[in-house]
């Protein structure tokens, strides 16, 4: 079973996450409600995958993913946002973050979830 890490400032959000990873049979392997809170789980951790909210107090998603991703490059990470916009996916696509989702959108983490299993089969 893969494990996640979830971030997101937002405790509703990271209850609604973990939901849906469990019910995609997903190991949630822990939570984080900030950017810095993240680094030090992930250290931790070192997940199978990332949902990583973009607009948090103190570090962003993009600064988040930047830190980690210079350590791992081989992290995969999903930002999950309110605010999708063109730019934002540039800049993540840059970082080489595996897909920006919108939180208007949770179906769409319903499907990354299940492809991500797929593929590993």
């Amino acid at each position: 079973m893969p494990s996640l890490m979830i971030v997101d400032d937002e405790p509703d959000i990271r209850f609604l996450l973990r939901r849906m990873a469990e019910e995609a049979e997903w190991y949630v392997a822990g939570e984080a409600s900030s950017g810095q809170e993240a680094l030090l789980c992930w250290q931790d951790l070192k997940p199978d995958l990332i949902i990583l909210d973009h607009r948090m107090p103190g570090l962003s998603g993009l600064e988040t993913a930047a830190r980690i991703l210079a350590e791992n490059p081989e992290q995969a990470i999903v930002l999950f946002t309110a605010f999708l916009d063109p730019p934002l996916e540039q800049a993540a696509a840059v970082l080489k973050i595996r897909v920006c989702l919108s939180k208007r959108n949770l179906d769409a983490v319903m499907a990354e979830l299940r492809a991500w299993l797929r593929r590993d089969d």
